[in-house]
């Protein structure tokens, strides 16, 4: 329920083409519904701009289903992330058109194809193995409504391979940057870009990366001025905050 289908609304009731008490049942939801295990909130397009988003660890496949079922019902695209194949089988059956990104292990499902961003998000891997969290970025910002380009395995240790494709980077009004180790690229980005960065420490590496802890602490030491940062493996967040700045005049 966005500001958009609100006037929709409205305008069907003026017309007479919905009677008012069936415009107040649409509405009867607003701005929460108490499902008892989850209580899903409707109201959040209109307050914040973007849709309710269902974080799948932790719940059970029926549970998931439950709620990505009443948020296709009334509301825009649907994303659930980190979610497993188990729990996607379940929202299917429910939500036919329903899809499963296996690499962001998202489960999304389109209603709302309008580009609401102003520029082209560019995202970042340094490595191969980086990718899963890089993918979980693109799908959220292509779901929030942006053009996404996406740049995998150009990491530091072989810096060429980024300096061949800067033309995405200099193409993009906010770029995320996924690295583990050392957490090194998202400094080296924010030197040949004059937008926002966000970087995303993932927990690859080797015991000394301490789960991602050492690329988190690197990123967030970063000497380049336009570099921001979120929690290792954030994709998710990266994605978020991206389309938020990708929406600004």
């Amino acid at each position: 329920m966005d500001s958009k289908s609100i006037r929709d609304l409205f305008e069907q009731v003026r017309k007479k083409e919905l009677l008012p008490d069936e415009a107040v049942a649409r509405l009867r939801h607003m701005p929460f519904e108490d499902l008892d295990f989850a209580k899903v909130d409707h109201h959040r397009a209109l307050r914040a701009g973007m849709p309710e988003v269902i974080f799948g660890e932790g719940k059970t496949p029926a549970q998931i289903a439950g709620i990505f079922r009443k948020l296709a019902l009334h509301g825009g695209n649907v994303l659930a992330t980190r979610a497993t194949l188990e729990q996607f089988r379940a929202v299917r059956k429910q939500v036919r058109k329903a899809e499963y990104r296996e690499l962001a292990r998202a489960i999304i499902l389109y209603k709302d194809f309008t580009k609401h961003g102003k520029g082209t998000i560019a995202v970042v891997s340094a490595g191969t193995s980086d990718i899963p969290v890089a993918e979980e970025a693109v799908v959220t910002a292509e779901l929030m409504g942006n053009p996404v380009q996406h740049l995998y395995d150009v990491g530091v240790a072989g810096i060429h391979r980024l300096l061949a494709n800067r033309h995405v980077l200099a193409d993009a009004r906010v770029v995320i940057v996924c690295a583990g180790m050392e957490g090194a690229l998202p400094s080296v980005v924010g030197g040949l870009v004059g937008v926002p960065v966000i970087a995303v420490p993932t927990s690859v590496g080797y015991g000394a990366a301490f789960g991602g802890l050492a690329a988190l602490l690197g990123m967030m030491n970063s000497c380049a001025s336009n570099v921001s940062v979120v929690n290792i493996n954030n994709g998710f967040g990266a994605g978020y905050v991206a389309s938020l700045i990708n929406r600004l005049e």
